[in-house]
């Protein structure tokens, strides 16, 4: 799944309106690689499906 971060961008994880792949859905959080490069589990609620 690709999801558009709407979420306010943090010069340590994700950027505004970049689109990410979500690796896997757990507990409805989605994990996420970030800009150090590292996955991390995000809330849905930060994010727009573009692509299921």
């Amino acid at each position: 799944m690709k999801v558009r971060y709407i979420g306010k961008t943090e010069s340590f994880s994700l950027d505004n309106n970049k689109i990410y792949d979500v690796l896997s859905v757990e507990e409805g959080w989605y994990r996420i690689v970030d800009k150090s490069g590292e996955d991390f589990l995000y809330p849905p609620e930060e994010f727009e499906i573009v692509d299921e």
